[in-house]
């Protein structure tokens, strides 16, 4: 009788006290930092999204928004660890700018979080947009999209617990460029690192010629371009100074100074990772890399995962010091 009770006792025991924690611990655990975390809270996290063509606003499940982005903004061709980091780099972006994780929004457009103008932050495609670009490729390309969105799900990149700045660009040259030098704002983890990854991007290398009577209209009349030039003035065309990753910090032509990124804009060059010779009476401009070269390297990305590494490795090699942690946990 006593075996009979005590038997009884525990099973009372173990019915109301140990499954239900056992339970709730499931639900309610420390969230999963990889793989295919698949959480109810994430899955529907609503992030408000600007179609600039459109001029409205939509709600939009934050991760199939991210399909649309790294669809847009990087080739499907990639290996899938370099489409992941991608993910990564892209849905923290987004949560940094949304108003529901303390974000500030887009300015332009009050009540949106993002827009799917590139010029304004990320650039975003539609699926009807997508068949026509890749055509018999949609299914498969597609579907590894969606694959690296959802075994990335839910997760961010973080400094001291704080979302980062995901910016990213494509093609870098021989090192990343540090925010300091591109903006002037100093980020820890947006710091100058060695990238040997991207040489074989179709971006990596640029040359571009221009006339002297050229460079003085993009330039402006009052540099007097075609009077150096022509009086063969000593150093009316020379880089005075150069960056931290190598990029031109300065650069005489004709008579003004001009920043690399003032030459790189006006110029319309690939990057201001550049040098300038003479040649036949004209300028030729030889550029490095493609974009600003700060934080994530896209092809340096790819690169890194045809060498094996994952999109830890990617995300952490490019944000210096970074966490990768799970939006379910803010």
């Amino acid at each position: 009788m006593k075996k009979v009770l005590a038997w009884t006792v525990l099973l009372v025991l173990v019915l109301v006290i140990v499954i239900p924690i056992l339970v709730i611990g499931g639900f309610h655990g420390e969230p999963r930092q990889g793989g295919s975390a698949k959480m109810a809270k994430g899955d529907h996290i609503i992030i408000k999204v600007y179609f600039h063509e459109q001029q409205k606003i939509v709600e939009m499940k934050l991760e199939e928004y991210l399909k649309g982005v790294v669809a847009a903004e990087m080739p499907a061709e990639f290996e899938l660890e370099a489409l992941k980091a991608q993910a990564v780099a892209a849905r923290t972006y987004a949560v940094k700018n949304m108003t529901a994780f303390g974000g500030s929004g887009l300015a332009e457009q009050p009540g949106a979080d993002v827009s799917t103008d590139y010029k304004q932050g990320q650039a975003w495609i539609n699926e009807e947009a997508l068949k026509k670009r890749w055509g018999s490729n949609y299914e498969k390309f597609w579907d590894k999209i969606s694959q690296a969105v959802e075994e990335t799900s839910g997760e961010v990149a973080t400094y001291n617990g704080e979302f980062i700045q995901a910016v990213y660009h494509s093609t870098s040259g021989e090192k990343t460029a540090s925010a300091k030098e591109v903006w002037g704002f100093d980020y820890p983890y947006l710091q100058s690192v060695p990238c040997t990854w991207d040489h074989k991007s179709p971006r990596y290398y640029d040359k571009k010629e221009f006339s002297f009577a050229q460079v003085e209209q993009l330039l402006g009349p009052e540099t007097q371009v075609v009077a150096a030039m022509q009086n063969n003035s000593s150093g009316a065309m020379a880089i005075l100074n150069t960056t931290e990753s190598g990029r031109v910090g300065q650069i005489r032509i004709g008579s003004k100074v001009f920043s690399g990124a003032e030459v790189r804009e006006k110029l319309d060059l690939r990057s201001n990772n550049f040098n300038v010779e003479l040649k036949d009476n004209k300028i030729v401009v030889n550029t490095i890399g493609y974009g600003h070269g700060v934080g994530l390297c896209q092809y340096g990305a790819n690169g890194m995962a045809k060498e094996g590494m994952d999109y830890r490795q990617i995300i952490t090699k490019y944000y210096t010091g970074v966490a990768l942690k799970n939006i379910n946990a803010y």
